[in-house]
């Protein structure tokens, strides 16, 4: 196993451990009254019984979609490749998906929404079908943007396990062009990033593609 991959590994899991978003009850009771005062400034009537707690259930709502901050320490565990031709041969790729994912934009804390496929060509090493999700979710549970959701999953990806290649495409639809600005209601956003092997190889990157649109 490579320096970087038990560096990244030791990172990931200090960062799971020691990073949990700890909110102080009384910071946790100020944010609120801000956020009742915002509502209250656009609008809403903040003394009715379906929206007295709505300031509460904002944060709470936001808290829960932000938890990618706080690691994964279940990403950790790897597996010896199943492959017998060694860790040069370019035995086959695994794919994973569609994975369901949401995430807020950090533009302008609107959701984006859709779904990755992932893709990897296994060298030394496996990680388990669930983990794909698991990588997935970790940084969509951010705010980010698409471009940087697709580099964060195939790098880390990377890190992980040393693999071939990696492949990573994303769909999304942003509420951020939907809800304001062009009010573009059906279109899609659609990104792919490749690693390794598949950089090199276009029939590798065809065989993904044709992968997931039979999907």
């Amino acid at each position: 196993m490579s320096e970087n991959v038990v560096d990244f590994r030791e990172a990931l899991a200090h960062r799971a451990q020691h990073a949990p978003r700890d909110i102080d009850a009384d910071d946790w009771r100020r944010y609120e009254r801000y956020m009742k005062e915002i509502f209250t400034a656009l609008g809403m009537d903040p003394d009715t019984a379906g929206t007295r707690e709505t300031p509460e259930r904002f944060l709470r709502a936001l808290y829960d979609a932000t938890a990618g901050y706080e690691g994964d320490p279940k990403l950790l565990t790897a597996f010896p490749a199943e492959g017998e031709g060694g860790p040069d041969s370019l035995v086959s790729q695994v794919v994973e998906g569609p994975i369901s994912f949401h995430c807020l934009c950090e533009h302008h804390a609107l959701p984006f929404f859709g779904h990755a496929y992932v893709a990897y060509v296994p060298r030394d090493e496996i990680i388990g079908i669930s983990k794909l999700t698991r990588l997935v979710q970790l940084y969509a549970r951010r705010f980010t943007v698409q471009e940087r959701l697709g580099e964060q999953i195939a790098d880390s990806l990377v890190d992980l396990i040393d693999p071939h290649g990696v492949a990573v495409h994303l769909e999304a639809a942003h509420l951020c062009t939907q809800m304001r600005g062009v009010r573009e209601e059906n279109s899609r956003t659609v990104t792919t990033f490749w690693r390794g092997a598949y950089t090199q190889d276009p029939a590798l990157r065809q065989d993904f593609l044709a992968l997931i649109q039979r999907s």
